[in-house]
């Protein structure tokens, strides 16, 4: 009985951590996926158009929110939900990583 309730908990503890520790989020690889981005965003995450937000410096979380929320539709940008559309969460989650890590203007 004991070896069972220990074999419980040990896959109940597994079950909670192992969501959140999945594939840590790589900055060099959202910067080689982020040259579509760029055409617009800017180089180094500054647009030049006033219309455009700049992704440098903005919060990781921020940006994972926003590119789900276009790929989902949930935010309004036709644009934005074409470019996010074939992303998935591993590519958002480089390409937070990588603007986020970029100096803001």
């Amino acid at each position: 009985m004991k070896r069972m309730m220990s074999m419980c908990l040990v896959a109940a503890t597994a079950a909670f951590i192992a969501p959140q520790t999945g594939t840590a989020a790589d900055a060099a690889a959202g910067k080689e996926k982020a040259s579509l981005c760029m055409t617009c965003h800017g180089v180094n995450g500054i647009s030049t158009t006033p219309l455009v937000p700049n992704l440098a410096g903005q919060k990781e979380a921020y940006i994972v929110k926003a590119l789900k929320d276009f790929r989902e539709g949930k935010r309004d940008s036709s644009i934005m939900r074409s470019m996010a559309s074939n992303l998935s969460d591993g590519d958002i989650a480089d390409l937070a990583a990588f603007f986020s890590s970029l100096s803001p203007k």
